[in-house]
């Protein structure tokens, strides 16, 4: 137990610090009074027994984790509408604080099973008392509607460990689709969306400031 918190010590301390950079974007565009293409930002280190399972699934050797399993640490950036994903793609691609080694666009290119979302593979580097560590680690950009489906067939997927009976296969493709739809409908009025949230921020900073004053 004592190696795995070695080892997992410095996957954690970036997952903690790039969080908080990538939140530090959404706060910005707030800041600015615009609507912000980040909805909120999760991150997680991978639990010893998944790590395990995916380990012997894929046929890697314990001793090369940290070059061959890139989602050992992980962040989901969500985005309201399936317009906001490029833009907050670029907006990394920008950053340099960390290298991207890989993308796999699962939007335009969906697998299989249905699901969507965009996956950067990168180098983040941490500094820790034995000098930098370049950490390989996970960002997932997706929308609310595809992570909901996402997280459904992930935890069916554990159950089934993959092996879907054939309608439940079938309706999680037919679930997937829908996701997808309401999305793109969601993106049809997305001017009146915004405008009514703007319109609800600020009737409730209104309500606030009254409240502070009574």
């Amino acid at each position: 137990m004592k190696h795995w918190e070695l080892f997992l010590a410095p996957y954690k301390q970036a997952v903690d610090e790039l969080k908080i950079k990538l939140k530090g974007m959404r706060t910005q565009f707030e800041m600015d009074g615009v609507h912000s293409p980040i909805e909120f930002v999760t991150g997680r280190v991978k639990p010893i027994a998944s790590i395990l399972d995916k380990a012997n699934q894929k046929g890697i050797p314990l001793d090369r984790l940290e070059s061959e399993m890139q989602d050992i640490a992980g962040l989901r950036m969500m985005c309201q509408f399936v317009d906001d994903i490029k833009p907050v793609v670029e907006m990394l691609r920008k950053r340099n604080d960390f290298e991207i080694v890989e993308e796999r666009d699962y939007i335009s290119h969906k697998k299989p099973s249905g699901y969507r979302s965009y996956h950067l593979v990168i180098h983040y580097p941490v500094q820790t008392i034995d000098g930098e560590k370049k950490i390989l680690m996970e960002i997932q950009i997706r929308t609310l509607a595809m992570n909901f489906w996402a997280t459904i067939e992930h935890s069916l997927n554990y159950k089934y460990r993959g092996q879907f009976p054939e309608e439940i296969k079938m309706r999680l493709k037919r679930a997937a689709e829908a996701a997808f739809q309401l999305d793109e409908e969601m993106s049809q009025i997305r001017e009146e969306i915004q405008e009514a949230q703007v319109f609800f921020s600020k009737k409730k900073e209104i309500h606030n400031e009254s409240k502070k004053k009574s």
